[in-house]
């Protein structure tokens, strides 16, 4: 399941289901607090949302640390090319999106790229879309589920509202789109576990 954490800019939150309360949200709190600090301006909307994968974290984070490659797990992403040649941080990416969204091309810094803490930083500098001053920050924290190695996802963002719409439309209009990719990330992840023949989930 995906839960849905309330940033600044509102003031609720949607209980995330597949944490069963307690000591798991607490500690999606603490992740929050320490490693998702964005401070939205008075024409901002931020929000966040979790996921939980069936699957060991050093899987989920190969995928999640692909800045080069999107696509491996991003549904709406047709094709990635990265400017200039290694990948480091200040990395810029130029991303064809698939038909289906407002948007054809996105232009995306790499702010941040943590492998032992896990956090991935990316930043909208251009392209076509109206996504203006986007910036994103997802970290995978390892957990149990069921007995079994799992990986909590956090994504967080802070986004300019774009003129003609409201605060509650732009975050809703986000986070469908990270659903999708969180979704896709599990899916993508699981199938690598059960495949991995060193996995601790195969059958």
């Amino acid at each position: 399941m995906v839960g849905l954490v309330g940033g600044a800019a509102r003031g609720w939150r949607l209980i995330d289901e597949a944490a069963g309360g307690g000591g798991a949200a607490a500690t999606e709190a603490e992740h929050m607090r320490r490693l998702h600090g964005h401070a939205p301006g008075e024409n901002q909307c931020t929000s966040a949302l979790v996921k939980h994968i069936k699957a060991p974290v050093h899987l989920v984070w190969s995928l999640v640390r692909s800045f080069d490659q999107p696509q491996r797990y991003k549904p709406f992403v047709s094709r990635c090319v990265l400017r200039g040649g290694d990948l480091e941080i200040g990395s810029v990416r130029e991303v064809n999106v698939k038909t289906g969204l407002p948007a054809t091309t996105s232009t995306e810094r790499l702010e941040q790229l943590d492998d032992d803490e896990h956090i991935l930083s990316v930043k909208f500098v251009g392209g076509d879309h109206r996504l203006r001053n986007y910036s994103s920050i997802i970290t995978v924290h390892p957990e149990s589920i069921d007995g079994r190695p799992g990986t909590l996802v956090i994504e967080s963002f802070v986004v300019d509202v774009p003129d003609g719409n409201t605060k509650d439309e732009t975050c809703y209009f986000v986070e469908a789109v990270i659903k999708c990719n969180l979704t896709s990330l599990a899916e993508v992840s699981e199938r690598l576990a059960i495949q991995s023949p060193t996995s601790p989930l195969e059958q």
